[in-house]
């Protein structure tokens, strides 16, 4: 009897966890890292206490919500340097780089500045921004990309990518991409005027 009631507390607290994060992962996704704890705990269904018991600080909750996400970063950088052609790379993590942003809007604010000394963003980001110049750094001799792009254009771009304010996620991405092909024309040695992807619905200012 003591070993159910152990397996069934321990089940209860698993499953727990997992309403928990499914809970943030869809807030911070929505509408970034200013949403309360509280209001994550009411979304999951679960009281403070439990929460903070799981999560005793909001920093180790957003580490563990996008830890798909930082996996996801790695995998974008791995495959462009990757790709036989550097400036096809290079145009591959442009546009993943700024969907995956788009997608989750409080990804960027972890990713980027609101937790600078968690542990694995801040290698996700060290690691991201070396594979980046060394990327960078053959499109460059493959004639590809400007020579006088520098990691902060990267940085720039992910930070205005962030901005896009849109009715839903379906045309936050859409405006995303529009953005990448604009980004990714700038970034380009030699001017080519290709075709952009539609323009969705925005916001209005």
């Amino acid at each position: 009897m003591t070993g159910h009631l152990s397996h069934t507390l321990r089940a209860d607290a698993q499953d727990n966890r997992e309403r928990i994060l499914d809970a943030a992962r869809a807030l911070f996704a929505a509408e970034g890292l200013r949403v309360p704890m509280r209001e994550v705990a009411r979304r999951a269904g679960v009281g403070p206490a439990t929460l903070y018991r799981r999560f005793p600080t909001k920093q180790e909750l957003v580490t563990e919500a996008f830890r798909d996400q930082l996996r996801a970063c790695r995998t974008i950088v791995d495959e462009g340097l990757a790709h036989p052609d550097p400036w096809a790379g290079f145009c591959l993590v442009v546009e993943k780089t700024c969907e995956l942003h788009a997608r989750h809007l409080g990804f960027t604010e972890a990713f980027m500045a609101a937790y600078p000394d968690a542990m694995d963003f801040a290698a996700a980001r060290a690691y991201s921004l070396k594979a980046v110049g060394e990327l960078a750094r053959r499109a460059k001799g493959a004639d590809g990309l400007r020579p006088d792009f520098v990691l902060d254009d990267l940085i720039l771009m992910i930070m205005a990518n962030r901005g896009i304010h849109a009715l839903s996620t379906a045309a936050r991405v859409a405006a995303s991409r529009r953005f990448a092909a604009l980004v990714i024309q700038a970034f380009r040695a030699s001017p080519e005027h290709a075709p952009l992807p539609p323009v969705p619905r925005l916001a209005s200012l």
